[in-house]
C-alpha cells in the first residue's frame, strides 16, 4: 500500500480540541470544565505520557494556580512542596562569584512567594485533575496536521500515522491517524510548536509583531550530599563562562529530598558559530563556587528545550478563524524572571473563558478576537509589559551595560514609566551568526564523567527513544545549501548548538557529509531556530517518540 492509497481517517467530534498537555493545555481544559461541565474536550499529547516532554527550571509563581485550583496547597497529591526561602543573584567571574544586593533588584524579581519543583510532575497532577472532570487525554499521539474547512477556518487537527518506514511506505504495523474535530482548537504546543509555526505563517499572525526570539535551556537534576542541601535556596547568575556579548545565565534550585536542579540558558541570538551551549553548561559546573555542591552527588536526569524570549513585542496575533494560541506557543515567558508557567496558565484561563462564552452564544469555528483584544490588559500582558526592554537592551549593549539598563528600566516600569519606550529585537536568531572566519574555534570541554559529561551519556539519562524505522523528523530543505553555507561559511554550528549530538559533519574523502542522528533528538527545536539559513525544520516524529523525562 502506497501513501497515495491510504484509507480515510476516522474522525471524532468535540466541542474543544487542545494540542499539547503542558501547563497551558491542561489549564485550559480544566478551566473550560469548571465553566461548563458538559463540554466535550480532548487533549492530544505527543509525549508517551503526560509530562514526558516537559522541561522547566522550575521556580513557579503560583498566581495563576491560585486562581485555577485555590486549595492546591492543601492537596497532598500536588507535587509543589518547597517554597523559596533564600533568593540569591551572582555576577560570575572565572574564579569568583560576586553577590548582588537584594535591595537593588526590582520588586517583581522577588521569588520568596514562589515554589520549586518539577513542572513535569505538576502537569501529571493537572492531568489527573482534568480527567477527574471528564477531559479526554490522548498521550502518545502527535498532532501533525491542521485541518481546515472550506472557508479556511481551522476545524481541528489530525494525528500522525503510525508505522511508516524510513522509505516513506506503510509497514505491516501501519495505523492511520485520527481526525479530531472541534468547534474551537487551542494550540498549546510550547516554544516553536510545529503546527503553531504553520498557523503563524498561514494567517500572518506575526505581521505586526517583532521577530520571535529564543534561548536554549539545558538542565540536570542531581541528588546531593544532605549536608550540602539547603532546601528552598535558589540562585541565579550571569557572566562567566559566557563572554560579555553573549546573553544567558544559570540557575541552581534546592528542593524536595536533597535534590538540586542546575541549569544553563544561552540566548540564541549569539554570534559565534563555535559556541557550544552544552559545553558552556558543563564548564559552568566547574566554577569554584559551584563544583563543591555536586561533589559526592549523583546526576539523575538531563534535558534541553528551546525557550521563548521575545516577550511583549514578539507575541503574535493570538486568534484566527477556528482557534487560538496559548502558553509558550504564543511566547509568554518573562525573561528576567526566568518564568513562564504562570503566564502560560494565565493565558489558558483567559482563552478558556472566551471560548466558553463563544460556545454559549452558539458560535463555532470563527475568530475569537475577544481573546486577542483582552490579553494585553490581563495579568499576562501587564507582567510582560514591565520587562519588555530587558532582552533587547541586553542584546544591544552587552551583558554589563545591558543588564544595568534593563534593571533600571524595570525599576522605572514599577513606577509606571519607561525612558526607553519599547525597544526592537531587530532580527531573528538565525540571522545573528557571524561567518566562522570572524571567530576562533574553542577548545572542546573534556568531560570527567563525575561532574562534567558528554552529550551521549546525557541523552541516555533523558530516556530518549524513537522507532528507528521511520522517516527522519528533522527535514533539511536543501542539502547543497547546508554544505555551501552551514558547513563552508559557518563551520557547521549544528554540531555545537544541538545539545543531543544529533548533527555531524563527517569528513568522507574530499566531500563532507551531513549526518542526522535523529534517534538522539530530545525535541528541543534549537535547530529549527538557529540554522543560519532556516534550512532545518523540526516536525513531530511518530507519536510517543522523544525524551521520557521522569521529573523535569
Amino acid at each position: 500500500m502506497s501513501t497515495e492509497e491510504l484509507p480515510e481517517r476516522e474522525s471524532m467530534e468535540f466541542d474543544v480540541v487542545i494540542v499539547g498537555a503542558g501547563p497551558s493545555g491542561l489549564t485550559a481544559a480544566i478551566r473550560l470544565k469548571q465553566l461548563n461541565a458538559d463540554l466535550n474536550i480532548v487533549v492530544v499529547e505527543k509525549g508517551s505520557e503526560v509530562g514526558a516532554h516537559i522541561l522547566s527550571g522550575a521556580v513557579i509563581d503560583p498566581a495563576a494556580l491560585d486562581k485555577l485550583i485555590p486549595d492546591w496547597r492543601t492537596d497532598d497529591d500536588c507535587p509543589l512542596k518547597t517554597q523559596v526561602q533564600v533568593d540569591k543573584f551572582f555576577w560570575m567571574t572565572e574564579s569568583g562569584a560576586i553577590s548582588l544586593p537584594a535591595f537593588a533588584m526590582p520588586p517583581l524579581m522577588d521569588n520568596h512567594h514562589c515554589y520549586i519543583g518539577s513542572l513535569g510532575n505538576v502537569c501529571r497532577w493537572l492531568s489527573r485533575k482534568a480527567e477527574a472532570l471528564g477531559v479526554e487525554i490522548y498521550p502518545g499521539f502527535a498532532a501533525t496536521e491542521v485541518l481546515y474547512d472550506e472557508q479556511g477556518a481551522v476545524r481541528g487537527i489530525a494525528t500522525g500515522d503510525m508505522g511508516i518506514g524510513k522509505d516513506g511506505k506503510p509497514k505491516a504495523s501501519f495505523t492511520r491517524g485520527m481526525e479530531l474535530l472541534g468547534k474551537y482548537t487551542l494550540f498549546a504546543e510550547g516554544a516553536r510548536g510545529s503546527l503553531s509555526k504553520q498557523l503563524i505563517a498561514k494567517f500572518a499572525l506575526d505581521a505586526k509583531s517583532e521577530p520571535a526570539k529564543f534561548g536554549i535551556g539545558l538542565k540536570e537534576v542531581w541528588q546531593i550530599d544532605p549536608a550540602k542541601h539547603q532546601k528552598g535556596l535558589i540562585q541565579h547568575s550571569f557572566g562567566w563562562p559566557l563572554d560579555m556579548k553573549t546573553g544567558g545565565g544559570s540557575f541552581l534550585y534546592h528542593y524536595d529530598d536533597n535534590l538540586v536542579a542546575v541549569g544553563f540558558v544561552v540566548h540564541l541570538n549569539y554570534d559565534d558559530p563555535y559556541l557550544s551551549p552544552f559545553d558552556e553548561f558543563q564548564r559552568f559546573k566547574t566554577h569554584p563556587s559551584i563544583r563543591g555542591v555536586f561533589e559526592g552527588g549523583k546526576r539523575l536526569a538531563y534535558g534541553a528545550r528551546a525557550i521563548t524570549e521575545g516577550g511583549y513585542q514578539s507575541v503574535p496575533r493570538l486568534s484566527f478563524a477556528g482557534g487560538v494560541l496559548i502558553g509558550c506557543a504564543a511566547g509568554f515567558v518573562n525573561v528576567p524572571r526566568i518564568k513562564g508557567v504562570h503566564n502560560a496558565m494565565g493565558s489558558a484561563m483567559l482563552a478558556a473563558e472566551h471560548v466558553n462564552a463563544a460556545l454559549a452564544a452558539g458560535r463555532a469555528n470563527d475568530e475569537l478576537v475577544e481573546y486577542e483584544n483582552a490579553w494585553r490588559s490581563s495579568p499576562v500582558g501587564e507582567d510582560l509589559f514591565k520587562v519588555r526592554n530587558v532582552k533587547p537592551l541586553w542584546s544591544k549593549f552587552g551583558t554589563v551595560l545591558g543588564v544595568v539598563l534593563g534593571g533600571f528600566d524595570m525599576w522605572c516600569n514599577t513606577l509606571g514609566f519607561s525612558l526607553f519606550g519599547t525597544q526592537s529585537h531587530a532580527k531573528p536568531d538565525r540571522a545573528t551568526l557571524d561567518p566562522a572566519k570572524a571567530h576562533q574555534p574553542k577548545p572542546a570541554m573534556k568531560p570527567d564523567g563525575k561532574l562534567t559529561f558528554d552529550r551521549l551519556s546525557s541523552v541516555f539519562l533523558s530516556n530518549t527513544n524513537h522507532e528507528e524505522d521511520q522517516p527522519v523528523h528533522l527535514k533539511v530543505a536543501d542539502m547543497a545549501l547546508q554544505k555551501s553555507s552551514e558547513h563552508d561559511i559557518y563551520a557547521g554550528p549544528s554540531n555545537r548548538y544541538c545539545p543531543a549530538g544529533v548533527y555531524e559533519w563527517v569528513e568522507d574523502g574530499t566531500s563532507p557529509r551531513f549526518v542526522i542522528n535523529a534517534q538522539n533528538c530530545v525535541h528541543c527545536k534549537t535547530c529549527d531556530v538557529k540554522d543560519p539559513n532556516g534550512n532545518i525544520t523540526w516536525v513531530p516524529p511518530e507519536g510517543g517518540g522523544g525524551p521520557n523525562y521522569e521529573a523535569m
